[in-house]
């Protein structure tokens, strides 16, 4: 247990390495000066923008949740939000952060077969927002409207995200039809065949009557999602008019789309090598090789190194709170 634990803090320490290192060597000699120099202000609406997003974050989930897991307030969401995205930026391929959500709403009671159906009501929510942008960013590019960098690049990057994206709805659909006529691999037993389906319908419901509250709240919903990713996506934009670049906002905002997809590619915690690589390799065309760097540093400090440092108290507090409530429960009464 404890050489696992060594493991994956070596882990994360290499990946806060990198996320840092690899643009400055990229960069050059120039990128220490550019970073120096990026405006506080700027830099401070940066991180202000970061702690709205949590904030919408957690009043997403208060409205999914529509009361089902207790009495839960803008504090306890919040503490949820920022342990889960903690828990995300952490571990490889962000595995964490699902493990942690559904472990804090089973503390307050709520299964987590049934939080995992509020997951995926996100991520639905979060598939909507995108395939809207996709769709406008797609007709934008291939009707000429916007010229952009690496532009056939681009057009096959963004119809692939955009197939995928259907893909899986449809998925989700049919999921009922795929259970009854797709049989599963030979290798697994019919014990955890009967778990998964069990899992899985009990999943379906609750996204049943997530979907099933008020169209107002649904509405309010996805409101929310899309005030956190226009403010979330327009980190890059802000830093990279903090270095003296000259990206527009739909560029940035399409780069950290593609990044995000590229950083599914690495092993290592929060995409890191591939998201500084890829958001580096789309911003040179349009800027200096320090400004890019930079940019890049600056960025992944605020959306990334940011929650680990400030989610990191967090999720250890929920972690001690329930060590201390299981060792109250385990000892034995006079």
């Amino acid at each position: 247990m404890q050489s696992r634990l060594w493991w994956k803090a070596a882990l994360l320490i290499l990946t806060l390495a990198i996320t840092l290192l690899l643009p400055w060597w990229l960069g050059g000699a120039g990128t220490f000066t550019a970073v120096i120099a990026f405006p506080l202000p700027l830099l401070a609406l940066m991180v202000a923008l970061a702690v709205i997003c949590w904030n919408l974050n957690a009043a997403r989930l208060r409205l999914m949740l529509d009361g089902r897991a207790g009495r839960l307030g803008q504090g306890g969401a919040l503490a949820i939000e920022m342990s889960s995205k903690f828990a995300l930026c952490a571990t490889p391929a962000g595995g964490g952060g699902v493990a942690t959500l559904l472990w804090l709403l089973a503390r307050r009671g709520y299964p987590p077969a049934q939080a995992s159906a509020i997951f995926l009501v996100d991520q639905l929510a979060d598939m909507l927002f995108f395939s809207l942008m996709l769709g406008v960013l797609v007709s934008l590019s291939m009707s000429g409207l916007a010229s952009w960098p690496h532009q056939t690049l681009v057009e096959a990057s963004l119809a692939a995200l955009l197939l995928a994206l259907v893909v899986f709805a449809v998925v989700i659909v049919w999921l009922p039809w795929l259970l009854r006529h797709v049989s599963p691999p030979p290798f697994v037993g019919s014990g955890p065949r009967r778990w998964m389906t069990r899992r899985l319908l009990r999943c379906r419901r609750t996204l049943a009557s997530t979907l099933a509250l008020p169209k107002g709240v649904l509405m309010a919903i996805f409101a929310l999602c899309c005030l956190h990713w226009l403010a979330r996506y327009s980190l890059l934009y802000l830093a990279v008019l903090g270095v003296g670049g000259g990206a527009d906002w739909a560029w940035t905002f399409l780069v950290q789309m593609l990044a995000m997809a590229a950083s599914q590619l690495s092993v290592l915690p929060g995409g890191a090598g591939a998201a500084e690589v890829s958001v580096g390799a789309l911003l040179l065309p349009l800027m200096a090789r320090e400004q890019a760097a930079a940019a890049v540093i600056v960025w992944r400090l605020v959306s990334y190194h940011l929650y680990l440092v400030a989610g990191a108290p967090v999720f250890v507090a929920q972690v001690v709170g329930w060590w201390r409530t299981r060792a109250n429960q385990s000892s034995p009464r006079p």
